[in-house]
């Protein structure tokens, strides 16, 4: 047993070490980035848009904050807004599908998937998913009072503060990180040597079936639906160094995952704004299953690069 804990062990830090050289300089970028006139600009972009998913302007700010930085960001705005139950689901389906989208598709770029790709499937199918609960739920964008304060710009802020903030978010940012990953990569360690992950895997047979899946994927997706996208990708990483996914199941695993993920913290904290979780779930879920499942029928049996070769290439993290 101390031999298989050793090995989780470094597994863990092989993989936060892979991870953090993603998320550190996008965090500081981002840290240093809100504190320019740039989220104001973002704001004034898509404030005309708003009204298309029944939104007052000022809920831009919102989908700004979770698609550029974060959720919690985003909850922060939304708890100083006075919004109507519809406009709070609107606009945490609209999160829940694409958020934190600088550091999220790194992560998926760095196992091998097409960044704009991925970008532009996790904001069109959250922008389809708002429209979609906006016509089914027949709201009018209204007006609400909220105050948001104002930007602290750098330029206004001593550099000792600056400094400090940008060392925390990065500490707190691979803290985190390391405090999830190493402990799962651990629990994966000996579950894989004792052989319980087959069991696992079939007993998700059927699920992966539908989803054009085989059971290699099986722990991949557990540990993303329910650690997060980040960290799902943490163990793709550390799993395709032994039993590589083909090019096309890597994509379909991650669609399913990016659409999906963190089903436990990204549906509770939304509720604190009054929003349904089972129904925040169940859209997420049933979109997941759908969009992979059509995909998966769709590339059957296409011959994506146009060899043997290309088509079942591994992916490799150096």
């Amino acid at each position: 047993m101390k031999d298989i804990l050793i090995r989780g062990w470094f597994a863990g830090l092989r993989t936060t070490w892979t991870l953090s050289k993603v998320i550190v300089p996008i965090t500081f970028v981002l840290t240093l980035l809100k504190h320019t006139p740039v989220l104001e600009w973002i704001v004034w972009l898509f404030t005309p848009i708003m009204g298309w998913f029944g939104l007052p302007g000022e809920a831009a700010i919102v989908m700004a904050l979770g698609w550029f930085l974060n959720l919690y960001a985003a909850i922060g705005a939304m708890f100083s807004l006075q919004l109507g139950a519809p406009e709070a689901l609107i606009l945490s389906v609209m999160l829940s599908f694409c958020h934190n989208i600088f550091v999220e598709t790194a992560v998926a770029k760095r196992i091998g998937l097409n960044a704009p790709l991925v970008v532009l499937i996790r904001a069109g199918v959250g922008l389809l998913g708002a429209w979609f609960v906006h016509l089914g739920l027949g709201n009018q964008p209204g007006e609400v009072a909220g105050t948001y304060g104002q930007f602290d710009y750098l330029w206004n802020v001593p550099l000792w503060t600056t400094v400090k903030e940008v060392a925390l978010t990065i500490w707190g940012a691979v803290y985190q990180l390391a405090l999830i990953v190493i402990p799962l990569m651990l629990v994966i360690q000996v579950l894989k040597e004792l052989r319980f992950l087959d069991k696992i895997a079939t007993l998700m047979n059927p699920l992966l079936a539908f989803c054009g899946l085989d059971k290699k994927a099986a722990i991949p997706l557990l540990a993303g639906l329910f650690f997060g996208l980040a960290y799902g990708a943490g163990v793709i990483i550390e799993a395709t160094r032994e039993n590589p996914l083909p090019k096309r199941q890597l994509y379909l695993l991650m669609i399913f995952l990016i659409l999906c993920h963190a089903v436990v913290e990204d549906t509770l904290i939304f509720l604190p704004v009054h929003v349904n979780g089972w129904y925040l779930l169940g859209i997420r879920f049933l979109s997941a299953l759908v969009l992979t499942a059509v995909l998966a029928r769709v590339w059957r049996g296409a011959n994506h690069s146009g060899t043997s070769s290309n088509s079942q290439k591994a992916v490799i993290v150096k």
